[in-house]
C-alpha cells in the first residue's frame, strides 16, 4: 500500500550532535577531531643567564663587541630556525587537519619524477540537481474506503526492514472512519513523471489499495486526480497518469548499470510529509536481494542499490538520481535496525517493465528455482534413529506432492548430504545451491535413508509456475 504505516517502518536517521568543546593542556577535542593547540617554547631566566654567561666567555678572551653581535645573531638565528622546521613537521601551530589527498599520479619526466595530488572534494552541483529535479518529482496522497471494524494500515510481521509508509496515528484515522464515511486519507507517499504528458512511476506499495490518488506538484495550486494504469506486485511498480493542458516537468531515467559503487547520490522524496526533502550519499552496493512479507505475500527484490542517502516514511517512489541529474533508481525500503542503509530499485530492472506497466499488460513472473522439500537441521539426538555418523548435511522435513523432488524418489527423513558430488554441512547450503541453477537444469542429490546411501537425480522446476498450477 502507499506509504503507511508499516511494522517495518524506518527508524529515523538521528544526526549525533557533538557536545561543547572541552580544553585539555596542549589539545582540543570538538566531537570526534582532535585539534593539537599551538605549544609556545619559552625561555627561563635561567637559560638567559646561561646565554649571557657563555657570552661573558667570549668577552674574556677578548674578541671585539661585532664579533659578539655576529655570535649571537647566528646563535638565535638556529634557535628560530629550529623552532620554525619543528612546528612545520609536527603542525604545532595550525591546529588544521591535512585532508585525504588522492589521485596521486606521477608527473612528467620534466620535473624529475616527483609527484603530484589533487584532493577529491564533495560535489558541488547537488544544489543545481535539486533545483533542477525538484518540480517532476510528486506527492502522492491515497484515500480508501472506510472499513468498519478494522485499520486501513495492517500489521506486518519482519522485525528488519520497514518499508516506507507515512500513514497518520491508527487511533485518530479509527475515529475519523467511525465518525464519516467519506474517503479517508490513508498515506503519503513520493513519485516522479517521466514522460512530460502526465506519466508517473512510483512503488506499487504507495498506491496498493486506494481508492483515490491524488498527485500534488510544485507550483500547481490544486493536486491532480490520477489514474492507475498498470502495478506490478513482485516487482513493487505501478505507474500513474495524470492530465493537463500543458506538458508538464520530467526526469530522465538513466542507466543503473554504469553506476559505480561509491559514486554520490541524491535522493528526492516527501518524508514524514515533509515536502520535496533532498538528501545526498553514496552508493553503497549493488545487486542486494532482500525479502519482505506483508498481507499479500512476500516480496522478493533482487538486484537492488544499497545508499546511505537518508531516507524515510514517505520517501517511496521518488527518485535516486546521479550527478547528472538522471534517475537510477526508486527508493523503497530501508533497514530500520540501522543508519544509512537503504535501498532502491535500479532502472535497469525498470526499463524492462516500463512498457508494460503503462499499457497495462500482465508482467510474467520470473522463474524460481526449486525442487519442492522443506528442510531442517539434524541435531545430534537424531543420529542414532537416522543412523547417521554426524550431523552434516540436510534433512528432508516434507516433500510437496507433483514437484520434481517428488518425483524423482525423494521422501521425507532422507539426509542430503551432497549436490553434484560437492559435500553440504547445512540446510542453507543445499538452497543456495539448488537457487544458483536455471529451470530445467538437472542434479544428483546424494542421498542416506536408513543408514543406505544413494544418488538421485533430479529436475530443476519452477516455483512460480508450480504455483499457479496449483
Amino acid at each position: 500500500m502507499d506509504d503507511k504505516q508499516k511494522p517495518y517502518d524506518v527508524e529515523p536517521h538521528n544526526n549525533s550532535e557533538h557536545q561543547g568543546n572541552k580544553e585539555q593542556s596542549a589539545k582540543e577535542t570538538s566531537g570526534d577531531i582532535t585539534v593539537v593547540k599551538p605549544r609556545f617554547f619559552e625561555f627561563s631566566n635561567s637559560a638567559n643567564n646561561q646565554f649571557s654567561s657563555g657570552q661573558n666567555e667570549f668577552s674574556g678572551k677578548k674578541r671585539s663587541s661585532g664579533k659578539s653581535m655576529l655570535a649571537a645573531f647566528l646563535a638565535g638565528a638556529l634557535v628560530v630556525g629550529g623552532l620554525m622546521y619543528t612546528s612545520d613537521k609536527m603542525n604545532l601551530f595550525g591546529g588544521i587537519q591535512v585532508p585525504l589527498v588522492s589521485n596521486v599520479s606521477a608527473a612528467s619526466s620534466n620535473n624529475g619524477g616527483a609527484t603530484t595530488a589533487s584532493v577529491d572534494m564533495r560535489p558541488n552541483n547537488i544544489a543545481d540537481i535539486a533545483q533542477q529535479a525538484g518540480p517532476a518529482v510528486v506527492k502522492i496522497e491515497t484515500k480508501v474506503k472506510p472499513k468498519s471494524g478494522g485499520s486501513n494500515n495492517p500489521l506486518y510481521s519482519d522485525p528488519f526492514f520497514r518499508q516506507f509508509f507515512g500513514g497518520g496515528n491508527e487511533s485518530q484515522q479509527q475515529q475519523q472512519q467511525n465518525e464519516s464515511q467519506e474517503l479517508q486519507p490513508a498515506g503519503i507517499g513520493s513519485g516522479f513523471i517521466f514522460e512530460s504528458s502526465g506519466y508517473i512511476l512510483t512503488n506499487e506499495h504507495v498506491i496498493d489499495g486506494a481508492d483515490e490518488i491524488d498527485v500534488t506538484i510544485q507550483g500547481y495550486d490544486k493536486p491532480f486526480k490520477a489514474t492507475l494504469l498498470g502495478n506490478s506486485y513482485d516487482l513493487d511498480l505501478a505507474v500513474l497518469k495524470i492530465e493537463d493542458s500543458n506538458p508538464f516537468p520530467t526526469l530522465p531515467i538513466g542507466n543503473s548499470d554504469n553506476a559505480k559503487v561509491g559514486d554520490w547520490v541524491v535522493a528526492i522524496g516527501n518524508p514524514y510529509d515533509l515536502d520535496y526533502t533532498v538528501t545526498a550519499g553514496l552508493l553503497s552496493a549493488k545487486e542486494r536481494p532482500i525479502s519482505i512479507p506483508d498481507d499479500k505475500g512476500t516480496r522478493e527484490y533482487k538486484h537492488l542499490i544499497q545508499t546511505d542517502a537518508a531516507i524515510n516514511p514517505g520517501n517511496s517512489g521518488g527518485p535516486l538520481l546521479n550527478l547528472n541529474g538522471e534517475v537510477i533508481g526508486i527508493n523503497t525500503a530501508v533497514s530500520s535496525q540501522a543508519q544509512g542503509i537503504g535501498f532502491a530499485i535500479p532502472t535497469n530492472t525498470i526499463s524492462t517493465v516500463l512498457d508494460q506497466l503503462k499499457n497495462n499488460v500482465q508482467i510474467p513472473k520470473e522463474p524460481v528455482p526449486f525442487i519442492g522439500v522443506s528442510l531442517g537441521e539434524l541435531t545430534k539426538d537424531m543420529l542414532s534413529d537416522l543412523k547417521l555418523d554426524n550431523t552434516e548435511g540436510a534433512l528432508v522435513a516434507d516433500v510437496q506432492r507433483k514437484t520434481p523432488a517428488f518425483e524423482a524418489g525423494i521422501r521425507p527423513y532422507d539426509v542430503i548430504t551432497a549436490v553434484n558430488g560437492t559435500k553440504i554441512s547445512t540446510p542453507a547450503e543445499l538452497t543456495k545451491k539448488v537457487q544458483a541453477l536455471k529451470v530445467g537444469d538437472k542434479l544428483t542429490l546424494s542421498v542416506i535413508r536408513n543408514g543406505n546411501k544413494q544418488d538421485i537425480t533430479v529436475t530443476v522446476g519452477d516455483r512460480t509456475a508450480s504455483n499457479n498450477e496449483q
